[in-house]
């Protein structure tokens, strides 16, 4: 499963980051998945962040990149 940020939509709490800074970090102040970390979707704490996301920017996808 892939995890990704909508730059559009994050306004940049960096909850992500608190909750799982080892898959989310800030680039230019808004939440982005950390380069080769895109496959994290899987894990539950992922989940969480991308379920607690104020804005709702994160998404986690099925098999290849663009599904569901």
């Amino acid at each position: 499963m892939r995890v990704s940020v909508d730059q559009n939509l994050c306004y940049g709490s960096a909850d992500c980051v608190f909750r799982v800074g080892s898959v989310f970090t800030t680039v230019d102040g808004f939440g982005a998945v950390v380069p080769g970390r895109e496959d994290s979707g899987d894990d539950p704490r992922v989940r969480e962040a991308a379920e607690q996301c104020p804005s709702q920017a994160i998404s986690i996808t099925e098999g290849r990149e663009g599904t569901r």
